[in-house]
């Protein structure tokens, strides 16, 4: 039997945080389907399209071969069931995040009962690290190249970078 984890995330942009959770992830499961929601409520940086390429770019640099970016259109508890994944992984950086977290675990719990979540804290480097943190210090010119994977790098800083 395949195990299959779902990490899902806005990944606007993608930062080491999250390369971090889901390197770690791949050790764990067999298959990881890292999940980019479609959400036309939320103002993002990158369109779907430019974060799932973003992802891919990422995870193949990092050589995580069982690895799958695909995009959410629904509730995650539904696709989770869809895509045969028992597992939802999600990074945690601090005791705020939890219960955020929490909540969403057992909605989906309630909603997929078969779908169980994994907590993975951060790295103790990345504590701090979130898209809105990359995002905050790119917009003020600052120097994102210790946040962000090296392959990336240039893209988000065209977007984001205070230009002049």
């Amino acid at each position: 039997m395949i195990r299959t984890a779902i990490c899902p995330g806005s990944f606007d942009p993608v930062t080491m945080g999250h390369l971090d959770i889901i390197s770690r992830a791949c050790k764990i499961f067999d298959r990881i389907i890292v999940a980019v929601p479609v959400n036309p409520q939320k103002h993002f940086s990158f369109s779907v399209e430019e974060r799932m390429e973003l992802l891919q770019r990422v995870c193949d640099g990092a050589g995580l071969a069982n690895v799958e970016i695909d995009r959410v259109t629904g509730l995650l508890a539904d696709y989770a069931m869809e895509k045969g994944a028992m597992v939802v992984v999600k990074g945690l950086r601090a005791v705020s995040d939890f219960e955020y977290e929490f909540q969403q675990a057992l909605a989906n719990k309630k909603l997929n009962p078969h779908l169980e979540t994994m907590f993975l804290p951060t790295s103790s480097d990345n504590m701090f690290l979130s898209s809105s943190v990359v995002k905050q210090i790119a917009g003020f010119g600052g120097d994102i190249s210790h946040f962000v994977p090296d392959c990336i790098l240039h893209t988000i800083q065209e977007r984001l970078c205070k230009q002049g």
